[in-house]
C-alpha cells in the first residue's frame, strides 16, 4: 500500500492557547490552514478544573469531561461552556465560566478535524452515526450498545485502526482506551479517567483487532451496554501526521529517542503498569525543554515539571527524565501524537528543528 505524506497537518490538527475574558469568545486557529474542528478538548492551565470535551457529531450541548466518568452533560448551565465550531476556531461561552472562559485565566484548546456532518453507517452489527476523515485517519462515532457479544461498528476511516478511545454517554462508565502497541487485539486496555495499570478482558474490545472498517466490542458496560449511548473516537496512523506506538523506558534522564516521522505539535504519553496520562504540545512550551505538563486524568491545573521533561525534535521525541511517570526503567509506556511539521514533505522540503 502506498503511503502519502500529509504536508500540512494544521488541516487536521491544531492547538489554540488563549486568556479568558468572562464574555463570548470566537477564538481563530494559528496554523497554515483553516481548519473547522469536530473534536474540541478544552482544559484551564492556571486553575485547577476538569476537561471538557465536544464534538460535532454529539453537538455543543453534549459535554464530557475526560477526567472523570461523568455521563454527557445537557444541562443548562454546560451548554454555556461552549458555543460553536467556527470555519477557522470554535468559539466559547460568556458569563465567567470557570472550565473555559473566565476573566484572567489561561486556557489550551486541542482541536481535530473529521468529516463535518454525519452520515450513518451499517457497515457493522450496529448501525452508528459517523465523521470520518480518511485522509487524516480519525473519526467520531455514536452508536447504542446492544450487549451483544461480538457486535461490531463501522468506523468510516478506511484503515485499520491504532487506537480507540470509548466513553458511555447515557450514564456513568469509565473512558476506555484501546491501544495496538498494548496488544494489537485490543485485548488490553487502559482507562483514559484514572491512572490504573493496564486490564485485559475479552469483553472489552471482543480480543478483536480492528479492521479497515469495524471495531469491534464485547458485551462489557464502558463499551456495550444494551440500550445504552456511546462515542467513540477512532485512530489510524497517517505518514507525516500521526503516530500510535509504545517504548521501552530505561529509567534514565537519558532517555528513549521515539521516532515519529515529523516534528511534534501533540503528545500524550501514558505508562502501562500504572501512571498520569500526560499531555504536551509545541503552543504551550515553544522551546526545548519542554516541561509544560497537563495530566488528561486530573483536574489540576499545569505544571511546569523541572527534571521531567522532553524535547520535541525534527523527525520525534527525546526523553530527558528518569521519571517512572513517561520512562520507567522497564516499563511498556504508550504515546499518540499529531505533526507540526513532516520530516519531509511529498515535495522534498525537510523540516526544520525548534
Amino acid at each position: 500500500m502506498a503511503y502519502t505524506t500529509i504536508d500540512d497537518p494544521t488541516a487536521y490538527f491544531q492547538t489554540k492557547i488563549y486568556s479568558g475574558t468572562g464574555s463570548d469568545l470566537s477564538l481563530t486557529f494559528d496554523g497554515s490552514s483553516d481548519m473547522q474542528p469536530d473534536w474540541m478538548w478544552i482544559k484551564r492551565r492556571s486553575d485547577s478544573g476538569n476537561h471538557f470535551a465536544w464534538d460535532s457529531v454529539r453537538g455543543v450541548n453534549g459535554a464530557l469531561v475526560p477526567n472523570d466518568t461523568d455521563a454527557e452533560d445537557t444541562s443548562g448551565e454546560s451548554t454555556n461552556y461552549f458555543d460553536s465550531f467556527d470555519s477557522d476556531g470554535f468559539t466559547v461561552g460568556g458569563g465567567g465560566y470557570a472550565n473555559t472562559n473566565a476573566s484572567g485565566s489561561t486556557y489550551v484548546g486541542w482541536g481535530w478535524k473529521a468529516g463535518g456532518s454525519a452520515s450513518s453507517n451499517s457497515s457493522g452489527d450496529i448501525t452508528s452515526s459517523v465523521s470520518a476523515n480518511t485522509t487524516a485517519g480519525f473519526s467520531i462515532v455514536t452508536y447504542t450498545g446492544t450487549g451483544n457479544v461480538g457486535a461490531t461498528v463501522g468506523h468510516g476511516v478506511g484503515s485499520a485502526l491504532d487506537m480507540i478511545i470509548v466513553k458511555k454517554r447515557s450514564a456513568s462508565a469509565q473512558w476506555v482506551v484501546g491501544h495496538k502497541a498494548m496488544d494489537s487485539s485490543f485485548d488490553n486496555f487502559l482507562f483514559l479517567d484514572n491512572d490504573g495499570a493496564k486490564g485485559n478482558a475479552d469483553n472489552v474490545f471482543n480480543d478483536t483487532a480492528p479492521t479497515s472498517s469495524l471495531f469491534s466490542i464485547g458485551n462489557a458496560g464502558d463499551t456495550n451496554a444494551s440500550s445504552q449511548t456511546y462515542v467513540a473516537y477512532c485512530f489510524a496512523e497517517k505518514k507525516g501526521y500521526s503516530k500510535f506506538g509504545s517504548y521501552t523506558g530505561n529509567g534514565n534522564a537519558d532517555g528513549p529517542f521515539i521516532y515519529l516521522g515529523f516534528r511534534p505539535a501533540f503528545c500524550m504519553f501514558r505508562n502501562t503498569t500504572g501512571d498520569k496520562w500526560s499531555i504536551f504540545d509545541a503552543k504551550r512550551s515553544t522551546f526545548n525543554v519542554v516541561d509544560d505538563n497537563i495530566r488528561a486524568n486530573l483536574a489540576d491545573a499545569e505544571v511546569d515539571q523541572a527534571n521531567k521533561e522532553v524535547d520535541f525534535l525534527s523527525n520525534g521525541i527525546k526523553i530527558r527524565t528518569s521519571s517512572g511517570e513517561w520512562n520507567g526503567s522497564g516499563h511498556q509506556l504508550i504515546f499518540m501524537a499529531f505533526a507540526e511539521n513532516p520530516l519531509v514533505t511529498s515535495t522534498g522540503i525537510p523540516g526544520t528543528a525548534r
